[in-house]
């Protein structure tokens, strides 16, 4: 089964992203709120003289949380370490990382939501005291070891802040959730992308192609790189309204952003549960898919532009689906 193109999850051919990020924060585009704030908050840690507070940014996937934290570490001019939860699976994993840190680096650690319980605990004292408490030896013969650890600043990603401990959470100096973009700031993000590539784009297409990204960077360069193909073989290799319209028709992503995942999501609701309330695991168990999935990459999307509802009872689709997907409504004359 062919990738979504529309999903804001990180898949295999978005390494080019890597190539896109800017690497000031006055080249950072949207999130204006979180982005002035890191600006204060950095500016007075380096008059201080002292290591920034560690920050958590949360938010949907794809919409800049490792680009900043890079960003953070180039404002600090310090070194950045990555690391991502899933990998951490003893606690020597991280102790490892922790004891390897330079003072004032940043520690980023994405997904950190994953991390194990029984090895976040090493996060608390490390974070909080700069020290790494370990057990070393058998259950017979086992003694704690203290190090001490130069100053750093974790950043830590996760799309589900809610999954994180409240010890863990309450350790964060900063905490920024970062909002879906408007058509205007991606399209912004277009032009740039268009820009570092040197492929032409159209005002018109730029916009178009932005309007259909679901508020997302991560989705609007991996459209735009479809879309460039598109212009590179059928047209002259410059990008306007009609080579966006052919590429995007033919990846079936539609005026919304929404493709036929999301179609079959939407209907699955209307037309076996009567547009709802309906419990998220019947959804799951209707279109073959994990719930987990449907959490955290169908719906939040779905629930952003009103298509969708969550309520007590279960996730209802809104009169707006009806009429997105052309469906009659019971009772209406639509």
């Amino acid at each position: 089964m062919d990738e979504r193109v529309i999903t804001n999850h990180q898949l295999a051919e978005d390494t080019f992203e890597t190539s896109l990020r800017p690497n000031r924060i006055d080249e950072y585009i949207g999130q204006t709120d979180v982005k002035e704030n890191l600006k204060i908050f950095i500016k007075a840690a380096k008059i201080r003289e002292e290591v920034l507070d560690h920050v958590l940014l949360y938010g949907p996937p794809g919409l800049g949380k490792t680009t900043l934290a890079f960003i953070i570490a180039n404002e600090l001019g310090s070194d950045v370490k990555t690391i991502s939860g899933p990998s951490i699976e003893k606690s020597g994993d991280l102790a490892a990382v922790l004891s390897n840190l330079e003072s004032g680096d940043v520690l980023f650690i994405d997904e950190i939501h994953r991390i194990p319980r029984f090895i976040e605990e090493i996060l608390y004292s490390a974070m909080e005291d700069f020290s790494l408490d370990i057990i070393i030896g058998s259950d017979g013969n086992s003694r704690n070891l203290k190090i001490d650890l130069p100053p750093f600043t974790l950043v830590g990603a996760t799309t589900r802040a809610g999954d994180l401990s409240a010890p863990l959470r309450d350790r964060f100096g900063i905490v920024s959730k970062l909002q879906y973009y408007n058509t205007e700031e991606l399209t912004t993000i277009v032009k740039r992308t268009s820009r570092v590539l040197d492929i032409t784009i159209d005002d018109e297409a730029a916009s178009e192609l932005a309007s259909r990204s679901r508020g997302t960077p991560r989705v609007a360069n991996r459209l735009f790189k479809r879309v460039r193909d598109f212009a590179l073989v059928k047209g002259n290799g410059h990008i306007n309204k009609e080579i966006t319209y052919q590429a995007l028709d033919a990846l079936k992503v539609d005026k919304l952003g929404l493709d036929d995942t999301d179609y079959q999501l939407l209907k699955a609701i209307i037309e076996k549960f009567n547009g709802g309330p309906v419990g998220i695991e019947a959804i799951s168990a209707s279109i073959g898919e994990e719930v987990t999935t449907i959490e955290d990459v169908y719906e939040p999307y779905l629930l952003q532009t009103g298509l969708l509802k969550r309520t007590t009872r279960g996730r209802v689709a809104t009169d707006a689906a009806y009429e997105h997907l052309k469906i009659a409504k019971e009772g209406t004359l639509f």
